[in-house]
């Protein structure tokens, strides 16, 4: 996993330090893309606060925010904790013959499956391991997620090689409402904003303000190299400004 935050990329603007990624063209359109250095974002802190402590500083009239959704995640402590995993056979010995990869966490990890198991039953997840067992055999990927389903996919966490520890002892879930969440931010702070999770192999829009009107497709294009990084960038909030005439804010 790339790091993504170069010295020669650093800019500071109003005391608040972002990264300047590499700008965008969607339809016709383009973007630079500012990825915002937080600090270490714990559990139960306020997304609103921290939004309004990163970004607003830098806001600028045609902004839109991408929020994590790991670091949402963290603010609503919706996470579960290793400790109350309990690995049972069926994660243990399925665990052995999945994939793994190396931007993450994957179900080749036995605690990782059991909370899969834990959140979708062993019956799906019986079904969702023979059924990707089969659709490999036939070069079809992801078949697992698809029916296991329950938002199994968007667990992460019980990452060993993480650079910060807490990420080791606990699993973050899907946000909860992240619609609201979005609502939410843009009626507190006037910012429109999509509630992204975005890795090196693909990106999920979970939620979106409703003033929001780039298509979906036009998100993930500004977003699919991933520019908040899967490392230890501390970069959850991407500010994303179209340009107009080589100048910033059309």
């Amino acid at each position: 996993m790339a790091f993504r935050n170069a010295p020669e990329d650093r800019r500071e603007e109003n005391g608040i330090v972002y990264y300047q990624r590499a700008s965008v063209a969607v339809e016709d359109q383009l973007y630079e893309r500012l990825a915002v250095q937080t600090h270490f974002v714990g559990r139960g802190e306020s997304y609103i606060a921290l939004v309004e402590r990163y970004v607003k500083p830098l806001l600028r009239s045609g902004d839109i925010l991408s929020l994590s959704e790991k670091v949402i995640s963290m603010c609503q402590d919706n996470v579960v904790e290793k400790k109350d995993v309990k690995v049972g056979f069926w994660a243990k010995f399925l665990s052995r013959f999945a994939a793994s990869n190396n931007h993450g966490i994957a179900m080749d990890e036995p605690y990782k499956l059991q909370l899969a198991i834990n959140l979708a039953g062993l019956p799906r997840i019986l079904l969702a391991a023979f059924c990707s067992a089969v659709t490999k055999l036939l070069g079809k990927k992801g078949v697992f997620y698809k029916i296991a389903g329950h938002g199994i996919d968007g667990i992460d966490g019980f990452y060993m090689a993480s650079s910060f520890e807490v990420y080791r002892s606990i699993a973050l879930l899907n946000p909860r409402e992240p619609d609201a969440v979005c609502r939410e931010v843009e009626d507190c702070l006037g910012i429109p904003c999509v509630l992204v999770d975005a890795n090196d192999l693909s990106i999920s829009i979970f939620g979106r303000s409703p003033s929001l009107t780039l298509p979906d497709g036009g998100i993930k294009a500004l977003l699919k190299d991933n520019p908040a990084g899967q490392s230890d960038e501390l970069t959850p909030l991407i500010l994303i400004r179209p340009v107009c005439d080589g100048t910033p804010e059309c």
